[in-house]
């Protein structure tokens, strides 16, 4: 069958239209978003502790110690959400559950706005298959900001979709310019590599040219950048000055191959930095082997049914997310490449709906029961992979709990000071504020700590066995808990307020 010319109004005709029988996609994407929710309330949030990312975008608004040093490439947009909810209280279970009820609210909203342009079956697909990974469920109720980058994107090629097929009414216009804007708010250089495939497609399709929706997207990324560049001319001296600081902690943005790394990383490694391991487990990147095959199968199932410009502006701006993560920074983590796998959903779900599609009206159930196994193998394998992920964020928080207990019984009390080693989490959970004196943190010199553990209790933490910080002459060390997640440590007790105070129960190794 010949498809009619890319997005023309020719292509509006009832096949490329969802059936009437099809026309109510929302209590289908309910229950979808619902267990997606269930999913991550009762297998991620219960036990959980905030990781090292999560604490300083926390403790910018609230939660349990003072703001933690905001590094060069970070963004605020994940702070501002959390606000709400961080500025009220510290409970990590509050967060956890509001933000797992949030993100399945964004996720059927994120799907709705397709429903004028894709029928119901691939829509609920869509939202199940992204839904169903791993990095998805683990990442819901994370105050992390990779998802709703992941949401944001798949609302804004959305829009996009909609005013190529029916005009950019306001609507249209408005919605993508305040998903773009918030997808910059989140992580900037995602705003850009999203809005690049989005502007191209509304300013060079032949006879569907929208100079206002192009306008409306450029907009939307300049007003989410807004904030971290006004931060830079605040903070770092300007915006080249943050750029090339954001680069050096990132190890330098340039031709870096690391699809390889991102295979690996499937295995459950939540950041593969240097990613120099072993391809501990293939069967977990089975699906991500598949994806261009299953996303080009889609492609040609969405253009025998009218939509194949759809397929292929959601799979162009996938891909366009994906690009700097995979070849321009040199390590890897599943969370970055979650926009990708929302836009690359939507073929995929074409592909699958397709085939259910003629087996189901070729009454082949073999073929059915294949389909219908592949399915639940994959979902086994996020399950399986989800778990052991869960398991090792709980042990490694619980570690930084158990040494900023530790600490707290040594008198290193509110108000505080932790340096060192891990210092950014453990501080948090002792509701300290964390200096450093190098690194990618650094944010105070080692003479001028020394000066302020006079006034307040203060700590500098080091790996057992690790060089003892500058000027530690006259400290009492200290060994602290060890466990699975930041090692044994010793604890270097600054001449000061916390000297003076007995140590307690917690100083066994």
């Amino acid at each position: 069958m010949h498809e009619c010319p890319p997005l023309s109004p020719s292509q509006k005709t009832p096949a490329a239209r969802p059936s009437p029988r099809a026309s109510g996609p929302l209590p289908w994407l309910t229950a979808v978003a619902s267990v997606f929710a269930a999913v991550q309330l009762a297998f991620v949030v219960p036990g959980s502790g905030l990781a090292w990312d999560e604490t300083v975008y926390v403790s910018q608004v609230g939660g349990n110690a003072p703001p933690a040093f905001f590094s060069a490439p970070r963004a605020r947009g994940i702070s501002y959400l959390v606000a709400p909810v961080a500025a009220l209280t510290p409970s990590t279970t509050a967060l956890r559950i509001y933000l797992a009820l949030l993100s399945a609210a964004a996720l059927v909203l994120a799907l709705w706005i397709w429903r004028k342009v894709l029928p119901t079956p691939v829509l609920v697909g869509t939202g199940a298959l992204f839904g169903g990974l791993w990095p998805t469920l683990f990442y819901g109720p994370a105050a992390m900001p990779n998802l709703w980058c992941a949401l944001g994107a798949l609302a804004a090629t959305g829009w996009v979709v909609r005013a190529l097929r029916e005009g950019a009414g306001p609507t249209e216009t408005a919605g993508a310019g305040v998903a773009v804007a918030l997808v910059a708010l989140m992580r900037p250089a995602d705003g850009f590599w999203l809005a690049l495939p989005l502007a191209l497609a509304v300013s060079v399709v032949p006879g569907r040219r929208l100079p206002r929706m192009c306008a409306a997207l450029v907009g939307g990324l300049v007003a989410g950048c807004a904030p971290w560049a006004a931060e830079a001319y605040v903070r770092y001296g300007g915006l080249r000055a943050r750029l090339h600081r954001a680069g050096e902690i990132q190890g330098g943005l340039g031709w870096n191959f690391a699809v390889d790394d991102h295979l690996r990383s499937l295995a459950g490694r939540t950041l593969c930095r240097p990613c120099d391991i072993g391809w501990e487990n293939p069967a977990t990147a089975v699906w991500w082997v598949a994806l261009p095959l299953l996303t080009a199968g889609g492609i040609a199932a969405a253009r025998r049914a009218g939509r194949g410009a759809t397929a292929l502006l959601a799979t162009a701006t996938g891909l366009s997310t994906a690009v700097p993560y995979l070849f321009l920074v040199e390590y890897a983590a599943p969370r970055f490449l979650l926009p990708a796998y929302a836009l690359l959903a939507v073929p995929v779900a074409e592909h699958v709906a397709h085939l259910y599609a003629r087996t189901r009206h070729s009454r082949r159930p073999a073929g059915a029961a294949a389909l219908t196994l592949a399915l639940a193998a994959h979902l086994t394998v996020q399950l399986s992979v989800l778990s052991h992920v869960v398991r090792i964020s709980h042990a490694t928080t619980a570690e930084f709990a158990a040494v900023a207990g530790a600490l707290n019984r040594l008198g290193v009390r509110p108000p505080c000071v932790v340096s060192g080693d891990h210092a950014v989490p453990i501080a948090y959970y002792a509701g300290c504020a964390s200096r450093q004196t190098d690194g990618h943190d650094a944010s105070i010199t080692p003479e001028t700590l020394h000066d302020l553990a006079r006034r307040v209790p203060t700590a500098v933490l080091a790996p057992q066995g690790g060089a003892p910080p500058p000027g530690a002459g006259g400290t009492r060390v200290v060994p602290l808990p060890a466990g699975r997640g930041p090692g044994p440590h010793r604890t270097y007790l600054l001449p000061g307020p916390a000297t003076g105070r007995p140590a307690a129960t917690g100083q066994s190794s």
